[in-house]
Order: C-alpha cells, then sequence, then structure tokens
C-alpha cells in the first residue's frame, strides 16, 4: 500500500481545482481527482502521471449522495485519506431577489451547500482514521458579505463558509482540521461564462479594467500553502483577493 498522502479534489476538472490538483501533485500527494466532465479528469490524471505523479480519475456529481457513497466505498481500502479540497461549486444568474429564478438557488445551494455536506460526511472517517486530516472549503467573499444580484449564490456561499465554521467547532480535539479558503475576483475560463450561461460580453465585464485579477494558480498556491502546514497548525479563514479589489463591491479598474 502507498504511504504517498493522498488528497481527493472536487471539482478537478478546470479552474481552481485543475490548478490545485497540479500544485498538490507536485507536492508529493497523490491526487484523486473527481468532477461530472469523465474526459477532463482522465486528460488530467495522464497529464499527471507522464509528469511523475500518482492521479486517480473518478467522474462524480457530488449533489447525488448515493454516488457519494460508492466514491466513498471505492476509496476505502486503498490507504487513509489525509486531505480533502471542496472545490466544486459556481454561481448562475446575477439577478435581483425580486425576479430571480428558483431553480438557480436550488442549483447553487446543491451543489455549493449540499455537495460539500455530502462528500465531507462520507470522507470524515477516512480524514480522521489518517490521524492528520484536513478538509478545505472553498468558499468565496460572496461567503462573508453580500452584493447586488448576488442573492442565490451569496446565500450558498454563506451556507458552506457555516459548514466549515460549524464543523471546527465540532470537531475540536480530533486529528481532522478545517480550512476555508475564501477567494475575492478570479478569473477562470468557465466561472463567470458559466454564470452568465455562455455571454461572454458579460462575463467579460466582471473584469473589464482590472488589470490583475487572482488566477486559478494563485488560489491553488494559496490551497497549498494552508494544507501543507504543520498538522498542529491550522488555518481557520484566509480571504485571498486581489491588489485591485478592496471589497466585493470595490475594485480599481483602469480606463
Amino acid at each position: 500500500m502507498s504511504t504517498t498522502p493522498t488528497a481527493v479534489i472536487t471539482g478537478a476538472s478546470s479552474g481552481i481545482g485543475a490548478a490545485t490538483a497540479r500544485s498538490l501533485a507536485a507536492s508529493g500527494y497523490r491526487v484523486v481527482l473527481t468532477a461530472r466532465r469523465k474526459e477532463r479528469i482522465e486528460a488530467l490524471a495522464a497529464e499527471l502521471t507522464e509528469a511523475g505523479h500518482e492521479a486517480v480519475p473518478y467522474a462524480l456529481d457530488v449533489t447525488d449522495r448515493a454516488a457519494v457513497d460508492a466514491f466513498a466505498a471505492f476509496l476505502d481500502g486503498r490507504g487513509p485519506v489525509h486531505v480533502l479540497v471542496n472545490n466544486a461549486g459556481g454561481a448562475l444568474g446575477a439577478d435581483p431577489v425580486s425576479s430571480a429564478d428558483p431553480a438557480d438557488w436550488r442549483t447553487m445551494y446543491d451543489v455549493n451547500v449540499l455537495g460539500v455536506l455530502h462528500i465531507t460526511q462520507a470522507l470524515l472517517p477516512a480524514l480522521t482514521a489518517s490521524g492528520e486530516g484536513t478538509v478545505v472549503v472553498l468558499s468565496s467573499t460572496a461567503g462573508l458579505a453580500t452584493y447586488e444580484g448576488g442573492g442565490g449564490y451569496v446565500a450558498a456561499k454563506h451556507g458552506a463558509h457555516v459548514i466549515a465554521e460549524t464543523l471546527r467547532l465540532e470537531l475540536c480535539g480530533q486529528p481532522v482540521r478545517i480550512i476555508e479558503i475564501a477567494p475575492g475576483m478570479v478569473k477562470t475560463d468557465e466561472f463567470a461564462t458559466t454564470r452568465f450561461r455562455g455571454d461572454q460580453d458579460k462575463a467579460a465585464a466582471v473584469y473589464a479594467g482590472v488589470a490583475e485579477p487572482l488566477t486559478a494558480e494563485d488560489v491553488a498556491d494559496t490551497v497549498n500553502w494552508a494544507v501543507t502546514r504543520p498538522p498542529h497548525v491550522n488555518i481557520d479563514l484566509l480571504v485571498v483577493r486581489p491588489r485591485a479589489q478592496a471589497s466585493n463591491y470595490k475594485v480599481h479598474r483602469e480606463s
């Protein structure tokens, strides 16, 4: 059985998830890549394997509890799980509360909140058994402060924040750390495009005039740093924003 520490990353098919998988693999972790898009994680696993790292792809929808339980059973007997990075998430729409689509809110809650709950519950026994478990919740600055047009996403990310905060209290004394990383403005290939349902103009407007928004690699580097602190060091909450962003609604934009 491999003695290499194992890290499970959800939403590993692109963006922050894929960047985190590359970063942790480079730091010596055996990475288990999960996402709905099987071909994406298989391609990433092949890339990492070719580079000499251990990578296992596993197609998974974190909103499907039966599938999550089957994934936990798949991992059982393959050694302890040391790190879980709850990265799967996303936003849909930017409508005001008065006209927002409840279906969008439900979808965001399912993946950002219940998805974190499902996979964390399922893997907690393995994380605890490792003796040095770490749960990372990738929330958002949206989970700490609201903004117009963000009601559904803000509510969901507040839910993710509360899971991390509560779990840290409930597991006090157990060998499991709960780390929350809350990124601000991150420019990835898909986040804003998905939020605006493929409208490239609206997606581009989010970052207009911002010289250097965060990248997926910036956030992955932050996750890696937090995870690789000595086991007795817990980074409870780390907010990371680009220099140009002072808050969710105050951003310096160059003309």
